[in-house]
């Protein structure tokens, strides 16, 4: 197991000595340790080229199944620790740029005061990313919008309003509040979550087919670019807050919301690390914004 937590470090960092750096080993027994198990595999996994170290074609093929071996092997250690008490643990999380931004730095803080021997690996992506790390146990659970998942459990947590998103001096501004057949009239930038958008599915039940000129996966992005006069959006209130971009921030007509939830396949193969941060979630939600 030291040799495929060696690969999978090496591979993260790209180079021999960062890695027996960031394991505490020495250089001679990182590259012992991948000698033997290419020896084992009878398979080369690695090679040199311009920009590092990267996995060869076979590697490529083989790394998958060294990962899962690891992340098995990583549950198995944590339930060793849920067995004599919560003092370790790994938390393995995806999440979207909103909550990253607005919920995570305070709950992470707060949590790490009762368990500071708990460690976060956190994969930042959209609804349909989110939920094929959960399927495939990259992830233990996900921040979703449990409309957007299939197949697995889901905790909603709190339900939250879409604004739409213009320019200072567009001519849509001297409304009060916007109908979506006139945002969908102009050129809109829409933040890419993967399948689902809850702008879109807004649209759809108002009949409304919007004038997409560009799919983004950044909400910053796309408020430089509305700054710009690129086009209009509707972006989530919540990750609108704390933000000094010359824009302004209207109501629709209808209302679009977005429901944020926790999404995991079932909740009695969550980690107990997972699970009592999902706890202490649930009792902080309303406190967040």
């Amino acid at each position: 197991m030291k040799r495929y937590i060696a690969l999978q470090k090496i591979i993260e960092l790209g180079s021999f000595s960062k890695a027996a750096d960031s394991l505490g080993y020495t250089q001679s027994a990182m590259s012992q340790m991948i000698n033997s198990l290419e020896s084992e595999l009878s398979i080369k996994i690695l090679k040199r080229s311009r920009t590092g170290i990267e996995l060869t074609i076979e590697g490529n093929e083989l790394y998958p199944f060294i990962e899962q071996t690891i992340n098995h092997y990583q549950t198995m250690q944590e339930k060793v620790q849920e067995i004599k008490g919560l003092e370790t643990g790994i938390i393995r999380m995806g999440t979207i740029t909103s909550v990253s931004v607005h919920w995570l730095p305070s709950l992470l803080k707060e949590f790490q005061k009762c368990y500071p021997g708990v460690n976060f690996v956190i994969h930042q992506g959209d609804y349909t990313s989110i939920q094929d790390w959960i399927k495939t146990g990259a992830i233990d659970f996900g921040f979703v919008n449990p409309a957007a998942v299939n197949e697995m459990e889901t905790v909603t947590l709190k339900k939250g309003k879409m604004l739409a998103v213009l320019s200072t001096n567009h001519p849509l501004t001297r409304y009060k509040e916007i109908p979506l057949k006139f945002l969908g009239a102009e050129p809109f930038i829409l933040l890419e979550e993967g399948h689902y958008s809850e702008p879109l599915e807004a649209f759809k039940s108002e009949k409304v087919t919007p004038n997409i000129k560009y799919r983004i996966h950044d909400d910053y992005a796309i408020m430089t670019m509305i700054e710009a006069g690129l086009g209009v959006s509707i972006l989530a209130e919540l990750v609108l807050h704390r933000t000094n971009y010359d824009i302004v921030l209207k109501e629709t007509i209808p209302p679009v919301f977005r429901t944020i939830g926790v999404g995991y396949k079932n909740k009695g193969s969550l980690p107990l690390a997972s699970r009592r941060f999902i706890e202490y979630l649930k009792s902080c939600i309303n406190n967040l914004p």
